[in-house]
């Protein structure tokens, strides 16, 4: 593994479906991105929650929130979504990952979090990977606490740095 010694040009967005709602994830989310603004520029980019959702059929919710994801991506963007069918990493493989993608000068990088149903297929053929933080069911809100630490961690393991033990 390479170790990078300058901050990184490659820009980091974790996009959502729908705003964070409880106030201890947004506080976390805040206490991480603005760690993480040493390392590489990183932003949370909230997509609107569709309006009236309750009353659709989860496939054309999928196919809407998909639209506004699809949107949000360019075309030269390297896409993640935080899907539980997706590859589990263990911290020093997912800063590896990281690591990859800047040897691979992506230039931005965004992983994603849908909607309670997960993603439309035009999503998925868009990505290029999955990623499973667990096995185990995790709500669309703590995913992105949970994703942006990681990042965060991944970024102090390719520093060197003394945040994660082993």
């Amino acid at each position: 593994m390479l170790h990078f010694t300058t901050k990184s040009d490659m820009k980091v967005t974790l996009l959502v479906v729908g705003k964070t709602e409880d106030s201890w994830i947004r506080e976390g989310l805040d206490v991480y991105a603005g760690r993480l603004k040493h390392y590489l520029p990183f932003n949370l980019v909230e997509l609107p929650a569709l309006k009236q959702s309750g009353k659709m059929l989860p496939e054309h919710q999928k196919e809407k929130e998909g639209e506004l994801i699809l949107k949000a991506c360019a075309g030269a963007d390297r896409v993640f979504l935080l899907d539980e069918q997706g590859k589990e990493y263990s911290s020093t493989g997912f800063s590896t990952l990281l690591q990859q993608q800047m040897n691979a000068s992506v230039k931005h990088l965004i992983f994603v979090v849908g909607g309670p149903f997960g993603f439309s297929d035009s999503v998925y053929k868009r990505a290029q990977g999955k990623i499973a933080l667990s096995r185990m069911t995790l709500t669309h809100q703590m995913v992105r606490l949970f994703i942006t630490e990681q990042i965060y961690r991944g970024m102090t393991i390719l520093k060197g740095e003394k945040y994660h033990h082993e």
